[in-house]
Parts: structure tokens; C-alpha cells; sequence
């Protein structure tokens, strides 16, 4: 890995993310038109041209669940089960109400908080299976109270589900499954077609057509985020272990070609080791061709003065996990100000947030961590609110109301005011 000094001098070229998006707005436009106007008939030949598969029927049956059930087995079937009771026991405390103000006479105000009715979580195929993204995005939902969650995911070769991924839908509860990837699937829950119902919210991650889609779909819908690549960032002292922090930073490079994996440390010595580390764990690493690209292309060790400087250089990559592997972790806690999900301490690597722990794993990537946050309850609810006023209680504010309206030009304004007031059109 390139292990390099933080210098203020050089700062943008040790901060700088290298990828770039793919430029597919065209195509991803051609494929939502198609399936807006064309419903299931441009699902199937969609999926016919992308997944090489002839879908007769998108819905997925209870059979095919059955199926999954069985060749998945009890043993996966309960580890799943401990995993989701953890993230709903986590998404749980997110729960909100709402609140009525009625401290003055005649006057009543509040919120009111209500889920959406419906949801549409996308699943990728492809290089690799996420079962565990099934229930990140599908518990917090139904913890909300959605109604209706529906899931998208694409069909192999055979025309079947990934029977990990169904056997997570039936542990999650999700209402719906159909088969359906990519861009053409995104366009399917935003519009509807024949066979798939219109949400009101996409949640889930994907490649760049997925995410191009959320983007030209969203005001139809709502989305969570535009996911970019996966990112860790490990801020670790010299007392770490070079072979803790070497397989962590693997653990995100192996998702993707274009994932990052930094570590930022106060030590050379355990710089040079770790990058020593990751080179020899990458020769047994089954996704080794895909790892070995993402450290390539994104992998770098910086060294700074000491860990303060490090949370700092942290806080500015707003990576979407960051791992704190020092002495006392809790100490350097309330100074990370920017990142999707924090793991404290030499023994709560990221992989136990990606399955286990509760906590999301959806998270803001490519810097948003700066203003966005991690896939919770509150994506899923929407905040209504109510105002009501008595006669008496209007009159006391109706002058102001009409002054404030003529002050922005806008006369029909003030004359809604007054014409409860009994005054005369001025």
C-alpha cells in the first residue's frame, strides 16, 4: 500500500478520492422511459438483454421460498434470525412521536409522525449475494410501521432468486419479492407496472445504472442515498495489531474495484507492516483480483503526528465506516464529528456492523457523511403537521398576519385575515 506523510502542503492530494462514476444518465434515461411506458413488457425484454433470463412471471412464489428455506437450513436460518432481532432491538430506539403545543388559549399546534405506506427495497445480484442487506433496509421499515414493503432483486441465469436472499426476505417479513435488477427495476417501483406496484420510498444500494435511476426517479419517489463504493478508514496506534487492521482494511476492499480502504496512523513502524500484511493476506484471499485493484487504486496508509491530527484528517475524509483501533478509544469519540458508523475499540471490527451488531449498514459514502446519516426509522415515517386557532386567538395576531403579508407584496394574503376579523377590504 502507498504509505505517505500528512502535510498541510499536501493535503487535497492525500485526501482526494480517486473514482469516478460511470457516465450512464443516457442510458438510464432510455431504460426508466421504457419500463414508465412500457410496464412489464420493457421489464421483460430488459431482463432478457441484461440478466439472460426469459421472467414469464416477476412475482416470486410461495414455492420458491419454501425451496429456499429448505436449502438454506436452520443453522443460517437462526443465525439470521439473532442478527435481525439485534437491528430491531437497535432501530427500535429510534422510534418517534409526535407532540401537540397548547400553552395559550385557543390555540392548539402539533406533529403528527406516520410511515410511509409503501417501500420498495432493491437488493443487487451479481459478484456477490447480500442477504444481510435484506435486513438492514427491510427491519427498520417495518419497525416505522410501512405497510407494504416490497423487494426488487435480479434473477440468475436459471430465472431463480438467490436462496439466501429469499430466505432473509421471509426472516425480515417483506410483503412482496420480485424478479428484477438494475435500473429497469427502480423504474418499476417508482412508476408501477402491470405486476409491480408503485412505492413512495427506494431504499438499497446498487451499481452505477441503480444509482443513476434513484437519482432520475427521486421527486417521483423518495430514496435513501446515492451509494457510491464502500469505504473504510481505520485510525490505529502503534500498539495495534498489523494483522487486525490489514484484514479490516480487505474487508472493504474485496466488495468492490472501486472501494477504499485508508488507515491513518501515528506510527511508521506499523505503517510498513500493515502494508506488509496486506500483501500477504491478498495471496489467499478468494476475491483477491478485486481486493488487489481496490488498494491499487484507493488504498493508502497516512501518517500523522500523533491520533489528535489523525481524527482531524478523519473527520475531513467523512469516510462511510471508521474504525478506532488506539488506546482508549472513548477519549478521541466526541471529537469524530463525520462518518457513517463508528467502530471503538481493537475488538469491534466493521464486519460485525455489516451482520450483526444492529446497528445500519447502510451508510453515506464519498464524503456525505458530512451532512447525511446511516439508513434508520426516520427514512421510512414523514412528519405531518396541524395548526388551530379560535376566533379570539386570531384576532390577537390577525394585525401582524395582514402587516407581514402586505410587507411581501401579497394582498389576498392579508385579506384572508381580515375578512374574519369583519374588517373591510382595504
Amino acid at each position: 500500500m502507498q504509505i505517505m506523510k500528512y502535510s498541510e502542503t499536501e493535503r487535497d492530494k492525500i485526501l482526494s478520492r480517486s473514482y469516478t462514476s460511470a457516465d450512464v444518465e443516457d442510458s438510464v434515461r432510455e431504460i426508466v422511459e421504457n419500463v414508465a411506458k412500457n410496464g412489464d413488457a420493457a421489464l421483460r425484454e430488459l431482463t432478457a438483454r441484461f440478466d439472460k433470463v426469459e421472467i414469464k412471471e416477476f412475482p416470486v412464489s410461495p414455492g420458491e421460498i419454501e425451496e429456499a428455506l429448505a436449502e438454506v437450513g436452520e443453522d443460517f436460518l437462526g443465525i439470521m434470525e439473532r442478527a435481525a432481532s439485534n437491528i430491531r432491538k437497535f432501530h427500535e430506539k429510534q422510534l418517534r412521536s409526535g407532540f401537540i403545543i397548547n400553552d395559550e388559549d385557543g390555540i392548539l399546534m402539533g406533529q403528527k409522525v406516520i410511515p410511509v405506506d409503501s417501500a420498495g427495497l432493491y437488493v443487487p445480484g451479481g459478484t456477490a449475494a447480500y442477504p444481510s442487506t435484506v435486513l438492514m433496509d427491510s427491519v427498520p421499515a417495518k419497525i416505522a410501521g410501512v405497510k407494504n414493503v416490497i423487494m426488487c432483486t435480479p434473477p440468475g441465469s436459471d430465472g431463480k432468486i438467490n436462496p439466501y436472499i429469499l430466505a432473509a426476505a421471509h426472516v425480515a417479513g417483506i410483503d412482496r419479492i420480485y424478479k428484477a435488477g438494475g435500473a429497469q427495476a427502480i423504474a418499476a417501483m417508482a412508476y408501477g407496472t402491470e405486476s409491480i406496484p408503485k412505492v413512495d420510498k427506494i431504499v438499497g444500494p446498487g451499481n452505477a445504472y441503480v444509482a443513476e435511476a434513484k437519482k432520475q426517479v427521486f421527486g417521483m419517489v423518495s430514496i435513501d442515498m446515492i451509494a457510491g463504493p464502500s469505504e473504510i478508514l481505520i485510525i490505529a496506534d502503534g500498539a495495534s495489531d498489523p494483522v487486525f487492521v490489514a484484514s479490516d482494511l480487505l474487508s472493504q476492499a474485496e466488495h468492490d474495484r472501486l472501494a477504499s480502504a485508508v488507515l491513518i496512523t501515528d506510527s511508521m513502524e506499523l505503517a510498513e507492516k500493515v502494508s506488509s500484511e496486506v500483501d500477504r493476506q491478498l495471496e489467499t484471499l478468494p476475491r483477491r483480483e478485486i481486493a488487489s485493484k481496490s488498494i491499487e487504486n484507493n488504498g493508502k496508509i497516512i501518517v500523522c503526528d500523533d491520533i489528535p491530527q489523525a481524527v482531524e484528517v478523519a473527520n475531513d475524509i467523512a469516510p462511510e465506516h471508521l474504525e478506532l483501533s488506539v488506546d482508549d478509544p472513548f477519549d478521541h469519540l466526541d471529537k469524530i464529528r463525520h462518518a457513517g458508523s463508528v467502530f471503538i475499540g481493537r475488538y469491534a471490527p466493521e464486519p460485525l456492523g455489516d451482520y450483526f451488531s444492529g446497528a445500519n449498514h447502510t451508510l453515506p459514502t464519498g464524503g456525505t457523511a458530512r451532512f447525511s446519516s446511516p439508513l434508520s426509522v426516520d427514512d421510512f415515517v414523514k412528519k405531518l403537521q396541524y395548526t388551530y386557532y379560535t376566533r379570539d386567538a386570531l384576532a390577537r395576531v390577525g394585525e401582524d398576519i395582514a402587516c407581514f403579508a402586505r410587507k411581501e407584496g401579497l394582498e389576498a394574503h392579508a385579506r384572508s385575515i381580515e375578512k374574519r376579523m369583519g374588517e373591510d377590504d382595504k
